[in-house]
């Protein structure tokens, strides 16, 4: 997957990366990753994610972007498999590509 702006506006794409990144540094505050989150990062191989953080993972950005009432389980599969690892810019575009959907409807 590509990292690509799906919102025209830059300083959306800013915030909602801000959004994430704050979100996974405070899941893994007690981690001692020294490393800074950055939109590169991977969740699996950097930040070292298992199953259950990813739903963690999941549940905290759903509540991160809860206005929106987005469900951002199906950002783990891809073509009915679960997907290897995301990095911090996927999700950004995950969760953009699902508020404009939202807003469409």
């Amino acid at each position: 997957m590509e990292h690509s702006q799906i919102l025209q506006n830059p300083t959306e794409r800013s915030a909602t990366l801000a959004k994430v990144t704050a979100t996974l540094e405070e899941l893994i505050r007690d981690w001692e990753i020294e490393e800074p989150i950055g939109p590169d990062t991977r969740v699996v191989a950097d930040l070292g994610f298992e199953s259950i953080d990813l739903i963690q993972m999941v549940g905290a950005l759903e509540q991160a972007f809860r206005p929106r009432r987005l469900s951002l389980v199906d950002m783990l599969v891809d073509d009915g498999r679960y997907v290897d690892d995301l990095s911090v810019a996927q999700i950004a575009d995950g969760i953009e590509a699902r508020i404009r959907l939202s807003m469409e409807k």
